[in-house]
């Protein structure tokens, strides 16, 4: 198998997650991760406009083969639910149109793939992802560390060798 670059996104509307990694016979070497964010109290327009032309940099900067991405998990907050729905749509939409295959994994995946137990705690992701990629500090950010853990999820899963794709222009 050759080397596949992955992108890994925790989609929110105020941070936005993210973390490249690159991926070749059960081996990681980790490309870049940070934080997309936008400024508090700005029209959501604005917000998602910001971070679909950072995701179209970032995806021009790394040229990835495929993004990983959580999925939507709602809670009792109805309006911070829809408000990351339209951030991962932006998302979304930036990946279609730089055709770069998209999959989606739940927490309890990514949780299951990157610790061994599916109701695993913040800090013990954070902790297996640093020692999976052999990072001298954990991420700053929780959203940075979840993103690389959704990429790792997904080197881990065989959707990462399916190249079923539709390019959309």
């Amino acid at each position: 198998m050759s080397d596949t670059v992955i992108i890994g996104i925790d989609p929110g509307i105020a941070i936005v997650g993210y973390g490249v990694i690159e991926y070749s016979r059960n081996k990681f070497r980790t490309l870049a991760y940070g934080a997309l964010t936008t400024p508090a109290h700005t029209p959501v327009e604005y917000r998602l406009s910001l971070i679909y032309n950072d995701m179209n940099l970032l995806l021009d900067k790394y040229k990835p083969d495929e993004m990983a991405i959580e999925e939507l998990f709602f809670n009792s907050n109805t309006t911070t639910a829809i408000s990351v729905a339209e951030a991962r749509g932006v998302i979304l939409l930036s990946a279609a149109r730089k055709s770069v295959a998209v999959s989606e994994y739940t927490p309890l995946q990514v949780k299951q793939s990157v610790v061994g137990y599916g109701k695993a705690d913040k800090k013990q992701v954070i902790l297996m992802v640093k020692t999976i990629l052999g990072l001298d500090k954990v991420p700053k950010l929780d959203d940075t560390a979840d993103a690389l853990a959704i990429a790792i999820c997904h080197a881990h899963s065989g959707a990462s060798r399916l190249k079923g794709f539709y390019n959309i222009v």
